[in-house]
């Protein structure tokens, strides 16, 4: 393997860290100067929530019904136990489990 093989790749990886620190670090610089307002703070707590929803969604549209089993078990393990790591875990395993049952 010659230099040139491997150089793309890695400028690649290097500036796509620089673009994700810059990014970082201009949203807190940015947050800095704005004032945090009832509205704002209220939005900004609801965003994690809208973000899983806006992926999990059009993932389950697409994923048959192991996939809705699987948010379906996530969800009550959320709401069972309050550990996103375990909710995660039961979820894809109940995925697993639904689709080696032969489920689409």
């Amino acid at each position: 393997m010659t230099a040139a093989d491997w150089t793309g790749p890695v400028a690649a990886i290097l500036a796509m860290a620089a673009a994700t620190y810059a990014v970082r670090f201009a949203g807190y610089w940015i947050m800095s100067r704005v004032p945090l307002t009832p509205f704002l703070r209220a939005a900004l707590e609801a965003l994690p929530g809208a973000i899983i929803v806006a992926t999990v969604v059009p993932l389950a549209m697409r994923g048959g019904i192991s996939a809705w089993i699987g948010v379906a078990v996530a969800a009550a393990t959320m709401l069972a136990v309050r550990k996103d790591i375990a909710a995660m875990a039961a979820g894809m395993g109940a995925v697993m489990a639904a689709r080696a049952l032969g489920l689409p």
